[in-house]
């Protein structure tokens, strides 16, 4: 009696997610939902994941690309441009696959170059238009919903059909948007995610609690340790920013016994910080830059002067705080009030021991 109850609740159960494949475009599976258990393992496999309809009622498609190795192990998700014009992470994630081998792979590596195709598209960081022709951040609006209004509805499909279900930890790759550049750059939120930001040995590791709606945060909050990598300037493929963070996310992959290889330790010159200053511009003007990006600065120091239509130099901007300098401006034309650079530092106030 007790063996036909049990196998009754067995029936009864729902069966797991798995795999959904609707039909194929030029040789590559279109695929609405993605199980990483039910693929063949020592394989690489391509899809198209339907995300969502444009507004002619047409499938908006995401490039996804599953490494399953032949041995179990954990899964690493790898995403990138979620803002459309932050290129250098689609390149990192080309690169890095093609150099892993499923055969000697231990678990799976889930990757998707390229997650806001309307913004790819429009060579812009947000998503498209909405109806009242704003232009909403799709890195804002995670987990999203499903059935809902056109971004959330295809952030919704992303989260629960494609990120969350194929993540034990995860790596969202950007870069600054126009007009602006990072260093090499990293995002944590908690301990074990400040591990993981270490080992991929960027110039510079944010702590940072973060903001509501984004991948990182979002994972993390849903118990994905997951970490922003920042990489450098938009709407290019940057050689050497690319190269580092192929060997950033290679020795990740070490350190999760996913690849052979030992892990190297964590870089001692990379700056830990946990508080950030804006620099801004006290008036319009054109801006020149006195000290490059990453420098270290002092209190007080002159990094940034202002210029006039005639180039008469109306302001010196001096800096706020002493700390690093992690983002500049690339383009010189200033509003008032615009941004000229940011430096992080470290604060010993309490509260903001995993960031302020």
């Amino acid at each position: 009696m007790r063996a036909l109850l049990a196998l009754a609740l067995l029936l009864a159960a729902p069966a797991p997610a798995a795999t959904e494949r609707a039909g194929s475009m030029a040789g590559v599976t279109i695929i609405d939902r993605l199980d990483v258990a039910d693929l063949p393992a020592g394989q690489r496999q391509d899809f198209w994941f339907r995300a969502g309809e444009t507004q002619l009622a047409q499938s908006w498609l995401v490039p996804v690309i599953v490494v399953k190795g032949a041995r179990p192990g954990p899964r690493l998700l790898l995403t990138a441009a979620i803002h459309g014009d932050e290129l250098n992470g689609i390149d990192v994630i080309h690169q890095l696959l093609a150099r892993i081998d499923p055969a000697t792979l231990s678990g799976s590596i889930v990757a998707v170059p390229g997650l806001n195709t309307p913004g790819l598209m429009l060579s812009q960081r947000e998503w498209t238009t909405d109806d009242g022709r704003a232009q909403p951040n799709l890195n804002r609006v995670m987990p999203g919903m499903e059935g809902g209004r056109d971004i959330d509805d295809y952030a919704g499909r992303l989260w629960s059909r494609l990120l969350r279900p194929n993540a034990d930890r995860a790596v969202d790759l950007h870069t600054q948007s126009r007009g602006t550049r990072y260093v090499l750059y990293a995002f944590a939120s908690t301990p074990e995610t400040r591990t993981m930001a270490e080992l991929v040995a960027p110039d510079i590791i944010k702590l940072d609690t973060g903001e509501k709606g984004t991948v990182e945060n979002e994972l993390t909050r849903d118990g994905v340790p997951a970490i922003t990598l920042e990489l450098g300037g938009p709407e290019v493929f940057d050689a050497t920013m690319v190269t580092r963070g192929v060997a950033g996310l290679t020795n990740l992959l070490r350190s999760m016994g996913m690849i052979a290889g030992t892990a190297r330790p964590s870089d001692p010159a990379t700056f830990v910080a946990n508080s950030i200053t804006v620099v801004r511009a006290p008036r319009a003007g054109y801006a020149r830059l006195l000290v490059p990006l990453g420098a270290s600065v002092t209190a007080g120091q002159p990094v940034a002067t202002l210029s006039d239509a005639f180039g008469h130099v109306t302001d010196t901007v001096t800096a706020p705080v002493a700390g690093r300098v992690n983002t500049i401006v690339t383009d010189p034309r200033r509003p008032r009030g615009g941004m000229l650079l940011r430096i992080v530092w470290w604060s010993t106030d309490p509260k903001c021991a995993m960031g302020c």
